[in-house]
């Protein structure tokens, strides 16, 4: 297929509000930008495969969108309305998929949603709250065009953006197990404070959250991997099958964190009882030696006139001595069991 030469205006960006990016696509080549109006006409030419992408769009251009494509009600309705859970719905040919995405902003997870429709020429992405931009997603397909050679081009492309995905939770989890590892270090050498315990529960917290989040995405790959959908092909099921590996290595981290959190919360429990127990020792160790004096000095200190020894010479040093002796054993029994 002779692909048509790029035009001039092929680098200019897309004006209209929400729309990222627009454009036609002939054997992985993009061959011009596109208005949301002259979509339906360039999906129609042989071979061309047209790839929206908007960000937090507003009910008007997805009502456009969904002329062009002839989109069904309740998927716009779904894309207008972010918090879908993840999952893949049919609506005759044509696919609608919805995937949640996850940065880490200011220490915590922020997540937020893509939806994805796809159908025989056509794919058009929405996303929404915390999302990293799908332009290298472009880029590496605009890039490598010889691999579209293996299927349809927008299967290709939603693979592709699955899979950039799964791959964006890798630096969210790895920022998060460098924290975790340093608090797992301070949990082992001392007692940690009221903030990174506050902070190890948001971590477990967030970890949960994640896990919840990407869980269903096994099922969405599934279902493309081994569902009889018209669209995927047999050859084209291999792909779908490594973003479920993806996903399924990132729940094993996730769950590997969460262990290794609940391990040094219960840790820096632990400490702080053996502190508290270290402390208590001490306390009742020194209480034991005062009282010993305490209790000498009471008796003889009664206003009383007869007393044993209390006119003899060498009473007062006698008692002296008895109670340096008594606290000397004492401090060094309290000494030789450790709880001094």
């Amino acid at each position: 297929m002779n692909v048509p030469s790029l035009p001039a205006s092929l680098s200019e960006p897309v004006s209209t509000e929400g729309v990222i990016a627009a454009g036609a696509y002939v054997d992985g080549r993009r061959v011009a930008n596109i208005a949301i109006s002259e979509a339906s006409s360039w999906r129609a030419k042989p071979g061309h495969v047209v790839w929206i992408g908007l960000h937090e769009p507003d009910m008007a251009l997805l009502s456009a969108v969904q002329k062009q494509f002839d989109l069904h009600e309740l998927a716009i309705e779904d894309a207008n309305h972010a918090h879908q859970r993840p999952k893949i719905e049919q609506y005759g040919e044509a696919l609608f998929i919805v995937a949640r995405t996850a940065q880490l902003i200011e220490g915590r997870i922020a997540f937020g949603e893509t939806h994805i429709f796809v159908g025989e020429g056509y794919l058009v992405s929405v996303r929404h709250g915390a999302s990293t931009s799908y332009t290298p997603v472009r880029e590496r397909c605009e890039s490598c065009p010889r691999a579209l050679a293996r299927g349809e081009d927008y299967i290709l492309y939603l693979y592709a953006i699955l899979d950039f995905i799964v791959d964006n939770y890798s630096p969210v989890l790895e920022s998060i197990h460098e924290e975790v590892e340093s608090i797992e270090d301070d949990v082992l050498s001392k007692a940690i404070s009221k903030a990174q315990i506050e902070r190890l529960y948001m971590l477990r917290r967030d970890l949960l959250r994640l896990r919840t989040a990407i869980g269903p995405l096994v099922e969405v790959c599934r279902r493309l991997e081994h569902d009889e959908l018209a669209m995927v092909r047999a050859t084209m099921q291999p792909l779908f099958r490594d973003v479920t590996d993806h996903v399924r290595n990132i729940q094993e981290r996730i769950d590997s964190m969460r262990e290794v959190l609940a391990f040094a919360f219960e840790a820096s429990l632990l400490v702080g009882q053996a502190q508290e127990t270290a402390v208590s020792k001490k306390l009742a160790s020194w209480l034991a030696i005062i009282a010993i004096p305490t209790a000498l000095a009471g008796i003889y200190g009664m206003n009383f006139k007869h007393m044993p020894e209390l006119d003899w010479e060498y009473g007062y040093y006698t008692l002296l001595g008895v109670m340096l002796t008594a606290c000397g054993a004492l401090y060094w029994r309290f000494r030789r069991v450790g709880w001094l």
